[in-house]
C-alpha cells in the first residue's frame, strides 16, 4: 500500500490518533514552512522579528 493509493478516510487508526493527538503531520507541515519562509526572508536580508514559543498542549 503506497501513500498515493491510501486516503487518510480509509484509516481509522490514524483518525483515532488524530483526534488523540492532535494532526502532528499538519502541525510540521506549518512549522516547516514558517521556518522556510523566514529564512528566505532571513537570507534576502529582510529583519525577521522573532519567533512567539508554541503553546505546550
Amino acid at each position: 500500500m503506497t501513500t498515493d493509493t491510501t486516503r487518510i478516510e480509509e484509516l481509522p487508526i490514524y483518525e483515532s490518533l488524530i483526534r488523540e493527538r492532535g494532526d502532528v503531520v499538519e502541525e510540521a507541515r506549518a512549522v516547516s514552512e514558517e521556518t522556510q519562509h523566514r529564512m528566505t526572508q532571513a537570507l534576502a536580508g529582510h529583519p525577521v522579528p522573532a519567533q512567539e514559543e508554541p503553546a505546550e498542549h
